[in-house]
């Protein structure tokens, strides 16, 4: 089980949004670079980069810089976020990034995403699932282009073609979970582990405190995804660590 700091960028820093809004965001840092090698220093392995406008424009604004920041952190670093062409993923992968988050575009294009598994193989490949839950409990819409779209298809649709296709490694957030520290969806994380028990899931949005994280180790996932309570100083990163420490 995986620890992974998340950093979000927008504009060339290191943000975060309230539930995905970008005219609702805080920056908590102006060196992306920096903020990951700290977080390397710190102990942690594995690091999860958005390229937030690349998600919302399907560009990689944010390229160079996430080239710098692989090279000087020596992390496994996932990173989602604009990646919309076999192009865009060779120059990921060919610049070190350890796989390749992908959203919109399983959705808009799985033939591509399946022939970028082909190419780099499975265990690169991570559909991120955004989701809104319902007025129906157990019911959740699925969110693209950033949060800015809603899906015509499911989310279970989507998952459920991609488990198919031999690929297993998938991130949810619950998206209005994310930003406001008010605890992980544990209900939406346990229903897709019932359904599909194959799933490497990364548990992302709303984790709040180390009893989330506490919680988290007990479920059968591959991890999770932590960021505003690391900003705002709710756990250091060292004992957000320690909580996973040989899980």
């Amino acid at each position: 089980m995986n620890l992974y700091p998340a950093i979000d960028l927008h504009k060339g820093c290191c943000v975060r949004l309230h539930q995905g809004q970008f005219d609702q965001a805080t920056v908590y840092g102006d060196d992306p670079v920096a903020m990951a090698v700290a977080f390397a220093a710190a102990g942690a392995s594995h690091l999860h980069v958005v390229d937030l406008d690349g998600s919302r424009d399907g560009a990689t604004p944010h390229a160079e810089l996430i080239k710098r920041m692989v090279a000087a952190s020596g992390l496994q670093v996932q990173v989602g976020g604009g990646i919309r062409s076999l192009a865009t993923a060779s120059a990921y992968v060919a610049a070190g990034v350890s796989r390749l988050v992908v959203g919109s575009l399983a959705v808009r294009s799985p033939d591509l995403v399946l022939a970028m598994a082909q190419r780099f193989g499975p265990e690169r490949m991570v559909l991120a699932l955004d989701v809104q839950p319902g007025s129906v409990p157990g019911d959740y819409s699925l969110k693209v282009q950033g949060w800015t779209e809603e899906a015509r298809v499911t989310p279970w649709s989507v998952l459920e073609a991609f488990l198919a296709a031999g690929l297993r490694h998938v991130l949810c957030t619950d998206i209005s979970r994310d930003g406001v520290l008010s605890g992980p969806n544990f209900g939406l994380y346990q229903q897709m582990l019932e359904r599909y028990p194959t799933l490497q899931l990364l548990v992302s949005g709303g984790v709040s405190s180390l009893a989330d994280l506490q919680a988290i180790r007990k479920l059968p996932v591959a991890g999770a995804i932590v960021g505003k309570a690391l900003y705002t100083n709710q756990f250091t990163l060292a004992e957000a660590l320690a909580c996973f420490a040989n899980a």
